[in-house]
């Protein structure tokens, strides 16, 4: 079984939401911010749905269409 993150079921406080909002601004994909604030993937793209949070990354053109 996997082992649970760091900070499972606590509370986002308003420090991690900043600093989700900075990793995803520095396209950091989700599982790595996921390891890097202690919570699961899952739980990170929540937080940042609740919050209007982009995972996306800007720097992907979409379809992989050339320019």
């Amino acid at each position: 079984m996997a082992k649970t993150p760091s900070n499972h079921g606590k509370q986002w406080t308003s420090n991690d939401v900043s600093q989700l909002q900075h990793l995803a601004n520095q396209n950091t994909p989700t599982r790595v911010i996921g390891i890097k604030m202690g919570r699961t993937p899952n739980s990170v793209a929540h937080k940042a749905s609740e919050e209007h949070i982009s995972l996306k990354p800007t720097n992907q053109t979409p379809y992989n269409r050339r320019k």
